[in-house]
């Protein structure tokens, strides 16, 4: 009995429960998307491929388990290359399949020929091609497997043109069984105590959540060391909600002042990268003591020498730290000068920013908008945040009370990713979670990059809610009069500042265009009711343009931008 390869490569990612593919179909790859529905596969088919990418790549976050980007030879395999370097600095299992030339055109200037495998292997963690038809059921247990495990990342799968409709007799194929789940390893013993007196001898102790937290989903046994220790934890971006963010030890609102006086450090599957200030002088102290747990022992030592180095699954190494603390019965004394410390700074931090909400100035500030869509928004939603001021000032305003609820542009600063996080979140939700919302918070810029997907959600029915927070521009704009008088200088190309956008644009049109319902809102009330009316219907998607002063900034700083003490 004959198997095609297209056949061949849908039944090997069905072995290994792959559940979801993106992508965008054209020659040589269409069959394999047929193939792929066929054997139970759901596909999404996309606008752009790099939309494709995100969203599988949140897919393997969202569920531990890699989504598929299918995509053509040449041009739409080069559109994933974003997709899969973003994966892979963010530590997201990812599978990119890409058509390439038929082998027999090799090196004869073939139809969108390209050399994709070694493209590819500078942004993953395996670029392989199969070398027989036989061999796709094996490569494909390998790209699955090594994209999980260890430290996440993406593998990209090259099929060249003529495999996808060839034909082999099912017995000379090598089927696969799925693979095993990722193994799970331990921390050495003499790490794990000598950590535990090193956190017990600390005066001002500060424990870092990272998203490897979330991924490994360590929620319930950080949130009893949390508990059992009394310890002030900060959460990195996409960490918020391991422990919820109205937790009473949570430091988010005081987090430069808890970064620069912490003695001792305990990082829970967070790098010392750009986002946390690479754990230096002058943002920390010169002799802080760092404890890191980490599934990746490269990682171990990066840019501070550590007090203890715990490698291991973040969920598994905190049961470890458990035990041992409940031995030890230590607990961090909740009146200690620290804790004073910390909550004062919190409550000027808070007090600062509820008095930029309440502001009845119009247009809007961020910090107004934000405050109305933490009140409308249900609880449980899972928020996507991309942007400049929209993004960051959203992370401080916006809580998340779950884990692996909260998806943005990361430790790569992607921008582009909302829409194909929110299609990847709500297609996921609608399996596992029914009834849970996605909520896509975008600045005006953000969204241009991938605001065509609409017609994808739309035609897939998602209900997503999208909130464009309009400000006519990246970081800045210019109001509709500024704007007239500028072009009355000459050609926009020459006089219009590098980060306008055209002012009062109408994307909720976009929404509508597609028979989702979009709205315009100006002032808190019409926000309110376009948010009201979004959260109560369940069914359609929904776009939102709040449009915000032009000149809206965080608080009182100059070209906050450029100092990246926002982040």
């Amino acid at each position: 009995e004959a198997v095609s390869g297209a056949q061949l490569i849908a039944q090997a990612l069905r072995a290994q429960n792959i559940e979801y593919m993106f992508g965008i179909v054209g020659i040589p790859v269409i069959e394999i998307a047929i193939a792929a529905q066929a054997v139970g596969i759901k596909y999404v088919g996309m606008r752009n491929e790099q939309a494709a990418c995100y969203a599988a790549s949140a897919v393997g976050y969202l569920t531990g388990r890699p989504g598929v980007c299918l995509v053509v030879s040449g041009p739409g395999f080069l559109h994933t290359l974003g997709g899969m370097a973003n994966a892979t600095i963010n530590c997201w299992p990812l599978i990119v399949i890409g058509g390439s030339s038929d082998r027999n055109q090799e090196t004869m200037g073939a139809f969108q020929e390209f050399p994709q495998v070694e493209a590819g292997r500078l942004y993953s963690k395996l670029s392989v091609r199969p070398s027989s038809l036989e061999a796709i059921p094996a490569v494909i247990e390998k790209a699955v497997r090594t994209s999980m495990y260890g430290r996440p990342g993406s593998c990209y799968i090259d099929i060249p043109g003529d495999f996808v409709n060839l034909q082999v007799n099912k017995s000379s194929v090598k089927y696969m069984e799925c693979c095993l789940p990722p193994p799970i390893s331990l921390a050495e013993h003499s790490a794990v105590s000598k950590a535990a007196s090193v956190i017990a001898l600390s005066k001002q102790p500060l424990l870092i959540i990272g998203k490897g937290a979330a991924y490994s989903h360590a929620e319930n046994n950080i949130r009893k060391l949390v508990d059992l220790c009394g310890l002030p934890f900060l959460p990195t971006p996409m960490a918020k909600g391991v422990v919820p963010d109205n937790h009473p030890n949570c430091v988010a609102a005081a987090r430069s002042t808890a970064l620069q006086h912490a003695d001792v450090i305990i990082l829970l599957g967070a790098r010392l990268n750009w986002i946390l200030h690479f754990g230096l002088p002058p943002r920390y102290q010169q002799d802080v003591k760092v404890i890191q747990i980490d599934i990746c022992a490269e990682e171990l030592g990066n840019n501070v020498r550590p007090a203890a180095t715990l490698l291991g699954d973040i969920n598994a190494v905190t049961e470890q730290l458990l035990e041992e603390f409940n031995r030890k019965s230590w607990k961090y004394p909740s009146n200690s000068e620290w804790w004073k410390k910390l909550r004062g700074k919190i409550k000027n931090n808070e007090e600062r920013s509820k008095g930029l909400a309440l502001q009845k100035s119009l247009p809007m500030n961020y910090y107004t908008v934000f405050h109305h869509i933490r009140e409308l928004i249900p609880k449980d939603c899972i928020l996507v945040s991309e942007g400049a001021n929209t993004m960051d000032i959203g992370r401080t305003m916006l809580p998340n009370f779950y884990p692996r609820q909260r998806l943005d542009a990361g430790t790569f600063g992607t921008m582009g990713v909302g829409l194909g996080f929110a299609i990847a979140a709500a297609m996921v939700a609608r399996d596992r979670t029914p009834g849970r919302r996605v909520v896509c918070i975008e600045g005006d810029s953000a969204f241009g990059f991938s605001g065509m997907e609409v017609e994808t959600i739309c035609r897939y029915n998602l209900p997503i809610l999208i909130i464009v927070v309009n400000n006519n521009g990246i970081y800045t704009g210019l109001d509709a009069n500024s704007w007239e008088q500028m072009l009355k200088f000459g050609d926009p190309a020459t006089c219009v500042p590098p980060v306008s956008l055209l002012p009062n644009a109408h994307y909720e049109k976009i929404m509508s265009a597609f028979g989702g319902k979009g709205y315009f809102a100006r002032t808190p009330e019409e926000l309110q009711n376009a948010l009201k009316a979004s959260v109560s219907d369940k069914q359609t998607p929904s776009l939102i343009n709040v449009m915000i002063d032009p000149q809206s900034e965080r608080k009182k700083q100059e070209f906050p931008w450029l100092t990246r003490s926002n982040l």
